[in-house]
């Protein structure tokens, strides 16, 4: 059973028996529903209409009705402001998939320095220091908020640091922030330590962060 129809179940049995459904898990399925549609819906959407709606050289703003067990509904607009007088729409857009160079092989030997980690001292005295270095950039960025990071526009490898994208050369270093967010990882530990302090610079937190 995935997240979303746990939550789905969760959401039934607590209007069921009469429980609270807290705003928190209002938001969890929320994002649930919109990471499906941005990872599964999009992408099938993309390949089989964007072709047909090029022939079109107006624009225009396509609007799909979903109710569970109805027909689904598509309705035309051509007011590019359409959403503006709508309250509580949400664009979900992928981040755009990144073409990569590939090194030809060959050439001098890569030495491998000895792996570090990072020691981040909080504002409030508290200590991050994980097993790799990674791992405390990630629960640095848990801890100040996934999508401030994000708004800070760091690109790492030709991608956001933050994105929403499985990019195809770096899927294996992109870890999960939650909610569909992804942390571009592939890079070594003096960068990580920019990155971080760039990020706490823009949010105006005061830390230490050291190479351990």
């Amino acid at each position: 059973m995935s997240k979303l129809s746990k939550l789905y179940e969760l959401r039934r049995l607590s209007q069921e028996f009469g429980m609270e459904w807290t705003e928190k898990q209002e938001r969890q399925l929320e994002a649930e529903e919109e990471h499906l549609i941005k990872n599964e819906v999009l992408p099938v959407v993309t390949k089989s209409i964007e072709p047909a709606l090029s022939q079109v050289e107006r624009e225009l703003v396509l609007v799909v009705d979903y109710v569970p067990g109805v027909p689904l509904k598509v309705s035309l607009s051509r007011k590019r402001n359409l959403f503006d007088a709508l309250e509580g729409v949400v664009e979900i857009k992928p981040d755009p998939e990144v073409e990569h160079t590939e090194k030809k092989k060959g050439g001098k030997k890569v030495v491998t320095n000895p792996r570090t980690r990072l020691k981040i001292t909080m504002p409030d005295g508290s200590i991050i220091e994980e097993h790799t270095a990674w791992e405390s950039l990630q629960k640095f960025i848990l801890r100040v908020g996934v999508e401030k990071v994000r708004a800070v526009g760091l690109i790492a490898n030709k991608i956001p640091l933050v994105s929403n994208t499985v990019d195809k050369k770096y899927k294996t270093a992109q870890k999960p922030l939650g909610n569909g967010w992804l942390l571009m990882t592939c890079s070594d530990t003096a960068t990580k330590r920019k990155q971080i302090l760039t990020i706490a610079s823009h949010m105006g937190i005061k830390i230490k962060v050291d190479v351990i």
